[in-house]
């Protein structure tokens, strides 16, 4: 599996100020952060492009936007598809696979055919309730606050990707994980909390 996964981008705004201007106090963008805005709305563009094209496909990623304001960060097509990819050979056939936290890993799996396996989502984001009865309502403050029918050890493969890199969130994802998880994990995160989510699970 491809261990090098894309890491949030962050946009910093710098001021900055022209020499030969009067006016000191208005603030500019460097032109780093500028050509980095540009190209920011320029993929927001595509992506509303996208949705109103008539090839609209709801599981795709990006469907649903990211939003940094809930540590959201979406994976490339190619990482999310080599994580589904690894998922559905984990579970096996007829296998079950819980994606918590792992949006546009989720998205990728129903891409796929989807006759030998199934999926839910676990998710605080309540727009992912557009996709019915695989959407379940997540908070990891609450990790075992969970509906009745996602059963103890009932999913072949948990794939979770813990949406902050806390040790709170690592501790109380991981309680969901042992939870749900008949044994195999897939778990996505930084490499400072590597070791302590081994230890966590």
């Amino acid at each position: 599996m491809n261990d090098t996964l894309e890491k949030p981008r962050a946009l910093v705004l710098v001021p900055c100020r022209k020499m030969d201007d009067d006016d000191d106090d208005v603030p500019q963008l460097s032109p780093h952060t500028l050509a980095a805005l540009q190209e920011f709305y320029l993929e927001q563009q595509q992506r509303e492009g996208m949705k109103t094209s008539q090839g609209f496909n709801q599981y795709s990623v990006g469907s649903i936007e990211e939003d940094w304001q809930l540590s959201q960060f979406w994976y490339s097509d190619e990482t999310a598809s080599c994580l589904a990819n690894e998922a559905v050979a984990a579970a096996g056939k007829d296998g079950k696979i819980a994606c918590i936290s792992a949006p546009s890993v989720y998205q990728k799996l129903k891409e796929q055919d989807g006759k030998d396996f199934s999926v839910c989502i676990l998710e605080y984001d309540r727009r992912f309730s557009v996709y019915g009865e695989e959407f379940v309502f997540y908070d990891y403050n609450n990790p075992l606050n969970l509906p009745e029918n996602l059963l103890p050890h009932s999913f072949d493969i948990v794939v979770a990707d813990p949406p902050y890199l806390s040790e709170e969130c690592l501790q109380k994802t991981a309680e969901t994980i042992k939870y749900l998880t008949k044994g195999k994990i897939l778990l996505c995160t930084g490499r400072i909390f590597i070791l302590k989510r081994i230890n966590f699970l």
